[in-house]
């Protein structure tokens, strides 16, 4: 069951965010919806899981937040900038990190990952250069193009970009991989 319920409340708002920009053809239209979706997605980690991630939770704050100023506003920039701004504060963090020669990735995924102390702080640069790029992206993206656009660029765009970047990095952790 925890296998099922992970992946369902990680999409569960990108999914009803989706359906109701469709729907509406507005950002502002899916707004509402989607910040109804993180806290059920929310709810459901904590009756599910007995547990809320950290990255759930920071999301779900942050669509929160940056919902309601849209809403407020009736300005979908708000939103669209939130992309930018996780994107870089996981950048910076994860540089920051690295300036005191803590490779923070290997907090996150050294259960998963065996690899050298050299190679965490190279894989955690990689991923905070990563991450600077997506924020510079999705700036680019929603200040030069239709909402649409945007929209299509944040569910398609940034995943295709991750696959990509994460499939870029596997023989890099094959090479450096622990016994």
């Amino acid at each position: 069951m925890k296998n099922f319920v992970k992946p369902l409340v990680e999409y569960i708002p990108i999914v009803v965010f989706f359906i109701f920009f469709i729907k509406t053809g507005k950002i502002e239209g899916a707004i509402i919806p989607l910040m109804i979706a993180a806290i059920v997605a929310v709810a459901i980690s904590l009756v599910f899981l007995r547990k809320v991630s950290p990255m759930l939770l920071f999301s779900s704050i942050l669509i929160l937040v940056f919902g309601a100023l849209t809403v407020y506003f009736d300005d979908p920039r708000f939103i669209q900038f939130k992309v930018t701004l996780v994107n870089l504060i996981f950048g910076i963090v994860l540089l920051i990190g690295l300036y005191f020669k803590k490779p923070l990735l290997k907090n996150l995924m050294g259960s998963s990952l065996k690899l050298n102390d050299s190679a965490w702080l190279k894989l955690t640069f990689r991923w905070a250069i990563f991450f600077l790029f997506l924020a510079a992206c999705n700036e680019y993206v929603y200040r030069n193009y239709d909402p649409a656009t945007w929209v299509k660029f944040k569910l398609f765009g940034i995943m295709g970009l991750t696959f990509i970047f994460i499939f870029s990095q596997v023989f890099f952790i094959q090479k450096n991989t622990k016994e």
